[in-house]
């Protein structure tokens, strides 16, 4: 809240610069904002009495702005990349998907690995859950299984994330 918007009888002032200015009714405060050519600013509403500041709410507003993008310039967003197998791969297609989910391991992803499930392939789910073991034993010097195989619906799934 700013300027008229504060409606409490009595609050704990902070001058421009930092410094306590006390305990004043919310209208001299304002009368003292309105001086410095400033607005008066409730920063902690649930004090007892609430804290206000007299600063330049448009500045104030920048400032906040500022370092929330920093903030979040800062952050890393951790992707799910997937890689799809089928229960009838060739050892060779397995390597080859191996090596591109190591990749994306190296680059910081985490690795959804699927095995999907056609047709009469539903009738040999638990034969060919091994894939999916020998896919994670294949990358275990990078990688460890953070989700374990689960089967859900017609696909079978697990996830790897780098080791740390």
């Amino acid at each position: 809240m700013i300027n008229e918007q504060i409606r409490d009888r009595e609050v704990r002032l902070i001058g421009e610069d930092g410094e306590q200015l006390g305990i004043m009714s919310s209208r001299d405060a304002m009368k003292l904002a309105l001086e410095a050519n400033l607005d008066l600013v409730k920063i902690a509403p649930t004090a007892k009495p609430p804290v206000c500041k007299i600063i330049d709410y448009g500045k104030y507003k920048y400032e906040q702005t500022r370092k929330e993008k920093e903030a979040k310039k800062k952050q890393k967003t951790v992707e799910v990349k997937e890689v799809r197998l089928s229960p009838n791969i060739d050892t060779n297609d397995l390597n080859t998907k191996v090596n591109n989910a190591k990749k994306f391991i190296a680059k910081g992803n985490k690795v959804k690995v699927t095995l999907r499930f056609r047709g009469r392939e539903m009738a040999h789910v638990q034969q060919s859950k091994h894939i999916l073991d020998d896919f994670a034993q294949m990358l275990e010097e990078v990688a460890t299984i953070e989700k374990p195989a689960k089967l859900e619906g017609r696909s079978m799934s697990m996830v790897l994330t780098e080791k740390r």
